[in-house]
Parts: C-alpha cells; sequence; structure tokens
C-alpha cells in the first residue's frame, strides 16, 4: 500500500551540536514524524513536521491507563557516506508484538519504514560521523483517545523523533559496575516484561535511582523467586563460563534485544558456543569463586556492548577480569558492521534511499509548495 507523507520543512532550522557534545538523549533533532490512526478509517494524517509539542487531552487513554510502548534503534552514516538502519523491521515487528499484548494498533511496515526514510533524509545533518556515535531513533506508539474507562482506545498516535548520541554510560567503552537487585523485581510471568512497554521503565527506576545513589551504573534483575538473572535495567546479559557463553532464556519476562540477537549471530559465526538457558546466581557466584566466570558484558541499542567489571550485592562481590576478548571483538565486528567498514553478511543494514517517495505527497517550506 501507498502512504502518503506529507513533508513541512522549518525555515528555522537547527545546528547540530558537537560530536564532543553528544551524551546520550540530550540533543533531538529539529523535525519529527507524526501519523494518527482512529478506529474505522485506519492510519491517516502522515506527515514530517518540526519538531514540536504534542496536543493532549487531559483525559487520554495514555495518561490514565498506561497505553504506551516505544521503541529505541539507531541509523549509521556509511564509510562511503550513505546513511542506513540498524535492523528496522526487528523493532518494528516487537512493537506489532507489544501492541497486540496491550490492545493497541501498531503502524504497517510500509508506513514505518517510510516515516523513518523520510524523516532522517530531512534531518540527514543529524546523523555524526565519527565512529562510536549514531542518530538513536525513538519510535513511540500512545493511545490518545480521551474517555474514562477501561478499555482499550480507539484512537493512538505514532510518533518518531531522533537525537544524535554518543556514549550511553559515562564509563564510554569501560567496564561498568552492575547491583544485583535483590528486593525489587522487574517482571512476573504472564506480565509484561517481554514488551517494551513504558510501564516497565516506570517499574525500575525506584531500584536504578538506588544503584546509582551506591556508584553503580545499573541494576541486574531477578525472577521472582530471585533465584535467577534475566537482564540489566538497559541491556540484556551475557557471562563466559569456561569456553561457553550463557545468556538467559527468553521465557517471557525479558525483552528480547535487537543487539541480543545480533550478538548471538556475530558470536556463533566466530565458532563460539552460545547456550540460552536459566542462569542461576548461584551458579555464577560459584564459577566466580572458582575462577570459571571468565567475562560477562550486556547488549543493547544504547549500550551497543558494554563490559562489565562488577557485580556486587549487600553482602557478596564479583570482580570480573580486566581481560575482555570476547566483548571487545563482539564490539569491534558489529560497529564495523553498523558503519560499513566491513560486509554484512546478515542483511541488517537497510540503506536510507536518496529519494524518499513519500507517496506522492506535498513537501513545503515555509509554506511554500515545490
Amino acid at each position: 500500500m501507498n502512504w502518503p507523507v506529507e513533508t513541512h520543512i522549518s525555515a528555522q532550522r537547527k545546528t547540530p551540536p558537537p560530536s564532543t557534545d553528544l551524551g546520550f538523549g540530550k540533543h533531538f533533532a529539529d523535525h519529527m514524524f507524526v501519523t494518527h490512526f482512529s478506529r474505522g478509517r485506519g492510519w491517516h494524517t502522515s506527515e514530517v513536521k518540526p519538531y514540536e509539542p504534542i496536543p493532549m487531552d487531559p483525559a487520554a487513554c495514555v495518561l490514565h491507563y498506561g497505553q504506551a510502548l516505544f521503541e529505541g534503534l539507531k541509523a549509521f552514516r556509511q564509510k562511503n557516506g550513505e546513511l542506513a538502519i540498524f535492523r528496522p523491521e526487528f523493532n518494528w515487528k516487537r512493537m506489532v508484538e507489544g501492541a497486540e499484548r496491550l490492545c493497541m494498533e501498531a503502524p504497517p511496515y510500509e508506513l514505518w519504514m517510510e516515516g523513518l526514510n523520510k524523516l532522517i533524509r530531512v534531518c540527514e545533518n543529524w546523523v555524526p560521523k565519527e565512529r562510536g556515535t549514531a542518530l538513536y531513533i525513538r519510535p513511540t506508539l500512545i493511545a490518545t483517545e480521551a474517555f474514562l474507562g477501561v478499555r482499550p482506545a480507539n484512537e493512538y498516535l505514532f510518533y518518531v523523533i531522533l537525537s544524535p548520541v554518543g556514549a550511553y554510560y559515562a564509563e564510554g567503552s569501560n567496564p561498568v559496575k552492575i547491583w544485583i537487585e535483590r528486593e525489587y523485581i522487574r517482571a512476573a510471568p504472564g506480565g509484561l516484561g517481554h514488551t517494551k512497554a513504558a510501564a516497565n521503565y516506570a517499574g525500575s527506576l525506584r531500584a536504578a535511582l538506588e544503584a546509582k545513589a551506591n556508584g553503580f551504573s545499573q541494576v541486574l534483575w531477578l525472577d521472582v523467586t530471585k533465584t535467577y538473572v534475566e537482564e540489566v535495567g538497559t541491556m540484556n546479559v551475557f557471562f563466559v563460563i569456561d569456553n561457553e557463553i550463557l545468556t538467559p532464556s527468553l521465557d517471557g519476562t525479558i525483552l528480547e534485544g535487537g543487539t541480543r540477537a545480533a550478538a548471538i549471530e556475530l558470536l556463533r559465526k566466530d565458532g563460539l558456543k552460545v547456550t540460552e538457558r536459566k542462569i542461576s546466581l548461584q551458579e555464577l557466584r560459584t564459577a566466580a569463586d572458582a575462577g570459571r566466570l571468565k567475562e560477562a558484558f550486556g547488549t543493547g541499542t544504547a549500550a551497543v556492548i558494554s563490559p562489565i567489571g562488577e557485580l556486587a550485592s549487600d553482602d557478596f562481590k564479583i570482580t570480573l577480569p580486566t581481560e575482555k576478548p570476547i566483548s571487545r571483538s563482539l564490539f569491534e565486528n558489529l560497529s564495523a558492521i553498523q558503519v560499513g567498514e566491513i560486509a554484512d553478511p546478515f542483511g541488517w543494514m537497510k540503506m536510507i534511499p536518496r529519494q524518499v517517495s513519500g507517496g506522492g505527497a506535498k513537501t513545503t517550506v515555509s509554506g511554500a509548495i515545490f
């Protein structure tokens, strides 16, 4: 289906910040993509327009009943100067699955890609050039129908904003310290743990705040029995015990990450043994005491590959070896694919066409149609 996306370009364009001042999520490109859904009409009124506040009725469903999903992915400037998005179909599928769980309406893939491609082309000067930087893409889906009553909404807004970013953690590529959370829980079987729902992150803030106050970058969540490790607040997690790389299996309480999936494929392509299964905290402690826990690292869109230097709780601490050969190699290989320095054998990178069709919709700048 052809999805017309109008473009309204601001006459007052902002200047992107220097790459040395990016941080993560501090700066936003000067345009956004928005499209609307209403029951009976479907998706309509799709446009790239100047970045601005979203008008919201005080009775909007998202404000009262929490129907909100978001995604996170990145676009990279290639070695040859072209632009490409890393695995956008993965994030679209995850939003579709999350929307089904929350009884929401997700945009079709063609509209998703049309909006992303056209928005990034309008904002292409916001895609940084330096290695270790990227354009972070935040697609968001919220329920906008105004009503009071517990039921799924009939109206939704899907929008995309962009942010040029550097390293997620202040440590950059240096190992991070992770607190093992044994009081709060992130997700329960049958809940929302496998969806990128806004509610998941609201529930994680208290533990993360306490961990950071004590010098830790993030928390490692355990399952409801406080027996098995699940994920770090912003990353999936991997452990190297002897010659085997372990990562918790996806049993409904863990968010499946695109970088996690890519890491598993890359590691297996290099001939390494990767096992997805339940991993108990006691197993990690026993392996560490015996000198068999060689490495630990997290994977995520924001953090990419983040080595872990320490795992700690109130009554013990695990200090990981300083050498990080697997996570270092994984980071270098994945980063090289993302910026086009080496071949992409998996077809992960989706090139952004120089001329985005837009379905024949008009483009305006300061009111002049061309």
